[in-house]
């Protein structure tokens, strides 16, 4: 694929050629908004989180590697032998990365994105399961580093406190604990601004049908909360295999988000180039659907919530990865509020990082 050079830097980019504005004119999102691309160079571009000296670093499903976008656009590739490097995370000059069974650490990073030191591998292990093993990795509010595991299947009971949570640790990797139960596999979470709560997307499982479960948006309220895998699916389906408590033993979630939509990365946007009404929102990634005869998902949508966080209204905010034929052409995995309060989209299908602006790109 050609590559796009970066104006100046990765915040002022205003021109894109020919054939970069024709891939994305089939995108459609609300009125006065735009979109243009920062890179098509990063192989498998999953999740994104920003350095200290505007590095967006980005995982990867694709290869060994995570990659580093410099101010100036241009794309380096870092680590090596890491298998589904999915999940980075910045904190204090240093890049955590995750690994399926283990997680490493690139000390002071941006200054040495040339010439990469080599990964330190903290002490704590994780399964080995590929199966839902690959990790969004990210830094809580309490400076501690969370972590999830997904269930080894599509459906089963496994050992609730190796699997299908939610864990977090300290940056050493010691004071591992789960925060939150039941989870079959989540790929994106983020905490509200404000309160300071953790809130996750989760796939539901497969092979029940087009339509149903839903995938679901969820809200951490104490430490060892329960969302109901296997049990129970978008807070009100048993399962017909593995129900065994009642639905309401556990805690439902916030917004049903669609069957199969593969809901991955979010965000609630903290900047202040959107308009008013968008500020709190949050921004959700639809990798999009596998298990259903009409595909869905493949899309940016976004929640309002009330004050008191419960849902306010749904809609779809940038769509067109999916056209009316059925042809896919891009997957969202990730979002993230660039520091000019753009919003950043990576598409794993096309190695690509869109850039969201509101008014003048």
């Amino acid at each position: 694929m050609r590559r796009y050079p970066l104006l100046c830097s990765l915040l002022s980019l205003t021109a894109l050629s020919a054939m970069a504005d024709t891939n994305l004119s089939h995108i459609r999102l609300p009125a006065g908004f735009s979109i243009s691309l920062l890179t098509d160079q990063v192989p498998g571009a999953r999740a994104m989180a920003w350095g200290d000296k505007g590095t967006l670093f980005v995982g990867s499903r694709s290869g060994d590697k995570v990659y580093a976008v410099t101010p100036g656009g241009e794309v380096k590739a870092l680590g090596e032998g890491l298998q589904m490097p999915v999940g980075v995370a910045f904190h204090k000059g240093d890049l955590y990365v995750s690994s399926i069974n283990r997680i490493v650490v690139l000390r002071d990073i941006e200054a040495h994105l040339d010439d990469p030191p080599k990964a330190v591998e903290l002490p704590a292990q994780f399964p080995q399961e590929t199966a839902h093993g690959w990790k969004f990795i990210a830094f809580g509010p309490d400076d501690k580093l969370y972590v999830p595991v997904g269930a080894p299947c599509n459906i089963c009971r496994p050992d609730r406190e190796r699997y299908a949570n939610l864990q977090r640790m300290n940056t050493d990797g010691s004071a591992r604990e789960v925060v939150a139960y039941g989870i079959r596999n989540t790929v994106g979470f983020t905490w509200q601004p404000q309160t300071k709560q953790l809130w996750f997307t989760d796939n539901g499982r497969d092979l029940m049908g087009d339509d149903k479960p839903d995938d679901e948006l969820n809200k951490v309220s104490r430490i060892g909360e329960d969302f109901g895998y296997p049990d129970c699916h978008q807070g009100d389906l048993a399962d017909p295999e593995e129900g065994r408590k009642p639905c309401s033993t556990f805690t439902p979630p916030v917004a049903k988000l669609g069957p199969h939509v593969a809901a991955l990365g979010l965000r609630f946007y903290t900047g202040e180039q959107f308009p008013t009404e968008y500020r709190n929102n949050l921004f959700i990634a639809e990798h999009g659907s596998w298990n259903r005869s009409q595909k869905i998902g493949y899309r940016v949508s976004r929640v309002e919530l009330n004050d008191d966080g419960t849902l306010k209204r749904q809609s779809v905010f940038a769509e067109g990865w999916l056209d009316s034929d059925g042809e896919v052409h891009g997957r969202p995995a990730d979002v993230l509020v660039a520091p000019d309060g753009a919003l950043l989209v990576s598409d794993d299908q096309n190695g690509a990082i869109y850039r969201i602006s509101y008014g003048k790109p």
